[in-house]
């Protein structure tokens, strides 16, 4: 097998999904390191896909599952805007009434930092609040903190006991004649490299259909799959789709499946055993990621005394089907 005949996966930018699937087209090399990386990194979640017009989206009504689906850089954000904003707030409030702090010269500075301190629950014990009016707002201050705090270290336990699969899904699916039969295919790779078991897959394709009254409806077709469950995922597993008579698929070229826009979901299900818990992956593959007359190439290599190499650097590298296997039966 020669570097040439294999070819590279396609990029994800809809931009520049054209262009790759002629470079695709060509069994040419990736020119670029960015080109080779997985399609599950470089898209948008699912979500990200659909509009939502006439709703209002309010992250305050549902603050918890809006922390827990944003990235640590934005938690982190929000917190110290939270601390700065709070500190801010009572240090006015200190200031506002002169002689509510001892041993400081009354200015906004020194109340921020003794609202910082209070905050904190440090108490250096030089500044303390004094009268009734201090000891009212350092009072209010403490169970705002508790509060803060107690929110603040639920939100960061529960995002660092979230299970999180690290499944990495092949750039591109496939339709090589197999048994002689056209096949459907990709695959997925288990990134962490833990036993994840009783792992199942499921396929369905998103297609536009017309009723007879001529109502476009997009549906969801499941595809039937040569295995779709797997007792222990731990390497790679290829997936099968047999597109016989009975598939969705069926009659259908690549270019066809272009023009009519159908996509293809992948959920993947499993109990990981790190976290003794159910992990889920998904993947969206368009009509722009099937090469026709292609096979990946294989990243399985038996190294001796009963060990696997899995070669990741070839796991997203497919080539061209050999004239002799592109003649499917019937």
């Amino acid at each position: 097998m020669t570097p040439s005949a294999r070819c590279s996966t396609t990029t994800v930018s809809s931009r520049r999904r054209r262009a790759a699937w002629a470079r695709s087209a060509t069994c040419s090399r990736p020119s670029s390191r960015s080109e080779r990386r997985s399609v599950s990194t470089e898209r948008k979640p699912l979500e990200a896909y659909i509009e939502r017009v006439g709703h209002r989206s309010r992250p305050l009504n549902d603050l918890y599952a809006f922390l827990l689906r944003s990235s640590w850089l934005r938690v982190m954000e929000l917190a110290a805007a939270l601390f700065l904003t709070a500190n801010a707030s009572f240090a006015l409030l200190y200031w506002l009434v002169p002689g509510s702090i001892a041993n400081t010269d009354g200015s906004y500075l020194d109340a921020f930092f003794f609202s910082v301190q209070t905050f904190a629950a440090i108490g250096y014990g030089f500044m303390y609040s004094q009268g009734v009016y201090g000891n009212a707002i350092v009072c209010l201050e403490a169970f705002v903190s508790l509060f803060c705090v107690a929110m603040l270290t639920g939100i960061v336990f529960a995002k660092f006991a979230r299970p999180r699969a690290r499944v990495l899904f092949s750039d591109n699916c496939v339709i090589e004649v197999r048994d002689g039969v056209r096949t459907l295919t990709f695959r997925a790779a288990n990134e962490r490299g833990n036993d994840v078991v009783e792992a199942t897959v499921s396929v369905n394709a998103l297609v536009t259909t017309h009723t007879r009254e001529g109502a476009r409806m997009r549906r969801f077709y499941p595809l039937k799959l040569e295995r779709s469950a797997s007792p222990f995922f731990m390497l790679s597993w290829q997936v099968f789709h047999p597109i016989d008579e009975e598939s969705p698929l069926h009659g259908l070229t690549v270019n066809q499946m272009r023009a009519e826009d159908v996509r293809l979901v992948v959920s993947l299900t499993g109990l990981d055993g790190t976290f003794n818990q159910t992990i889920y992956a998904r993947h969206l593959y368009w009509a722009e990621d099937i090469l026709e007359g292609h096979r990946f190439v294989d990243v399985m290599e038996d190294i001796g005394g009963g060990r696997t190499r899995m070669d990741f650097r070839k796991f997203h590298l497919v080539e061209a089907q050999s004239a002799r296997h592109l003649s499917p039966r019937g």
